[in-house]
This record gives C-alpha cells, sequence and structure tokens, in this order.
C-alpha cells in the first residue's frame, strides 16, 4: 500500500515524498545494547504508524527491500548509509518522527542539566540536531551546550578507532569528553556512550532517556567494543 507521508505530520522533512513501504532499523549497537528498548519502540511505531517490519540487515550490507522504502533510523550511521548508498531506500531518524507526536509519553526530567555530543555521521544533518534538542526540552532537559557542537561538533574519538593506536583513540575520547561543561552527557550514538564513559562522564542515551532507563558502558573498551560489534555485523 502507498502511503502519503504528508499524513505523518511529524514527518515534515519527507512529505512531498511516497513511499511503498516503511520500516523500523534499530541499527547493530541498539541491538547489542538493549534489544528490549528497540522492541518497544517498534510496538510504539506499529500502534501509531501502522505495521511495519523490523529492519535487522546492518546498514553497512544492501537491504533487501522494494523501490521508495522508507527506514526509520535510530543510529546515525544508518541515517547516512540509508540516505545516501542504496537505490530503494530513504530515510528519516526516530527522533524527527517522535518530535512533535501525540503519542509518544515523554518522561519528565525536572530541568536536569546536561551536556550534548553531536554523533558524526550527521553532522551536517541540522534536522536531526534540532528534533533531537526539542524532544529533550519536551522531556524538560536543560540542555548546555559544548563550545563545539551541531555542524560544528568534534568527533568523540570513536570514528578513529583503526587509524591511529588504540591508546590515542582513548585519548581522543578523553579530550573530547572534557570539553562537556555537565557531566552528564546526551549522546545518540553507541559508541558516543563508549568514549564518554572513557572520558570520564555519565553518557546519557537518547533512547535510555526516552524511557527514564539507566545508561550502562557495558562493553566499553574499544578493540573488545570493535570486535563485538564487527561479529554482529558479520551475521545481520
Amino acid at each position: 500500500m502507498i502511503l502519503r507521508l504528508s499524513k505523518l505530520n511529524t514527518m515534515t522533512s519527507a512529505s512531498k515524498l511516497e513511499t511503498e513501504k516503511m520500516v523500523f532499523a534499530p541499527g547493530c549497537a541498539l541491538m547489542l545494547y538493549k534489544p528490549e528498548l528497540s522492541e518497544k519502540l517498534h510496538s510504539i511505531l506499529n500502534k501509531n504508524l501502522g505495521e511495519m517490519e523490523l529492519l535487522l540487515t546492518c546498514c553497512q550490507h544492501p537491504p533487501q527491500v522494494p523501490p521508495k522504502t522508507l527506514v526509520i533510523n535510530v543510529c546515525p550511521g544508518c541515517h547516512k548509509r540509508f540516505g545516501n548508498d542504496y537505490k530503494n531506500t530513504t530515510t528519516i531518524s526516530l527522533w524527527e518522527v517522535l518530535v512533535d507526536s501525540n503519542f509518544f509519553s515523554f518522561p519528565d526530567y525536572k530541568g536536569r542539566r546536561m551536556s550534548i555530543i553531536d554523533a558524526c555521521p550527521t553532522r551536517e544533518q541540522e534536522q536531526v540536531h534540532d528534533a533531537i534538542r526539542k524532544i529533550l526540552k519536551r522531556m524538560h532537559i536543560n540542555l548546555v551546550e559544548p563550545k563545539n557542537t551541531r555542524t560544528k561538533s568534534t568527533c568523540c574519538g570513536d570514528s578513529f578507532y583503526g587509524l591511529i593506536p588504540t591508546g590515542q583513540v582513548k585519548d581522543l575520547m578523553i579530550k573530547r569528553t572534557s570539553e562537556m561543561p555537565e557531566d552528564d552527557v546526551v549522546v545518540y550514538c553507541i559508541s558516543c556512550v563508549k568514549s564518554v564513559y572513557i572520558g570520564g562522564k555519565k553518557p546519557q542515551y537518547l533512547v535510555d532517556l526516552l524511557f527514564a532507563d539507566e545508561t550502562v558502558p557495558m562493553t566499553f573498551e574499544p578493540d573488545d567494543w570493535h570486535k563485538e560489534l564487527s561479529t554482529y555485523i558479520e551475521t545481520h
């Protein structure tokens, strides 16, 4: 069935497009981190936007989907690849879907102060930055921006993994995290969770914040994390 995205008034950046199919892609990192939160999100989207499949094919592999498939993504890497690399897909972030929704019950953080790191793959995606900040405002989080933010945000350090020695990667993580004016740091990339933790501050993963769940680093050493992620990607 063809759905006009204008019916989904939260999807303003894609309102003139048509899609034959919508799918939800939680991303490999979230499936490794807390797959139960992926299930919660999938259920909420199904209930409010219509039944959609769960796309578990890693964005580094071509998705077997029909033309004009809209992918609702959570991961910044997925946003970049499903938006640019595959002819059958367009994409929109979960944050753009939820930002003005009347179907999601946002928790209230009562003015709690937090900083933020914007993820590298969405550095030029200002609509993503805007949506996330509006969501934080809806959750009554008092955002204290670092000096380098939004389109001028600097990498958390993880993107340099494999290019320079791991010790230097960790030094970059510590340096970037030290720029954060608050101890609590909002992130929307799982690798940023690891970086901020290594950097000595408390990561607040945006999906966790949506469900008032605690962010935990789990596997955080860069060598161990990238091995775990690569193994998962190979099988998905």
